[in-house]
């Protein structure tokens, strides 16, 4: 699953020490861009994972790739949104003409579905459609008449 939203939050890390060795859990917030927003919390684990949050500026526009993970204890039930890959992008600027895009140059986070490396595309700007009301219309005996008189 995926969702888009502009990062308002990195939560503090959390370590500790099992039989199976060191653990490293850190977290983030992020806030959606809906008519009402949301505030979305993710969970991440490993030192891999915790780090690629780091170099991510607050307010920076991410798309997260997350797995949704449920778990009981004592009959309650509590949920993880742990996330396992972030792309950044620049999203089309405000104000700019329909037809344009912003040049987008995705940053992939994380070592899950590493997006390859491609050349950006401009983008074109949208041609004017023909105005058909001004071309000949054809006639019963296959001529090109350029007189526009409709028959009803």
């Amino acid at each position: 699953m995926e969702i888009i939203g502009k990062l308002i939050r990195i939560l503090p890390e959390q370590s500790g020490e099992t039989a199976k060795g060191r653990w490293v859990r850190g977290g983030f917030v992020i806030e959606t861009s809906e008519q009402y927003p949301r505030q979305v919390a993710f969970t991440m684990f490993g030192e891999d994972r915790v780090a690629m949050i780091k170099g991510i500026a607050l307010g920076t526009q991410i798309n997260v790739h997350f797995s949704p993970e449920s778990r009981e204890f004592q009959d309650r039930w509590y949920t993880d949104l742990r996330c396992f890959r972030i792309d950044t992008f620049n999203p089309a600027p405000m104000g700019a003409p329909n037809g344009y895009a912003a040049p987008q140059q995705p940053q992939a986070y994380g070592n899950y579905g590493q997006m390859p490396q491609q050349p950006v595309q401009q983008a074109q700007p949208m041609q004017q459609a023909p105005d058909f009301a001004s071309a000949p219309m054809p006639t019963s005996d296959n001529s090109m008449a350029v007189d526009d008189d409709l028959p009803f």
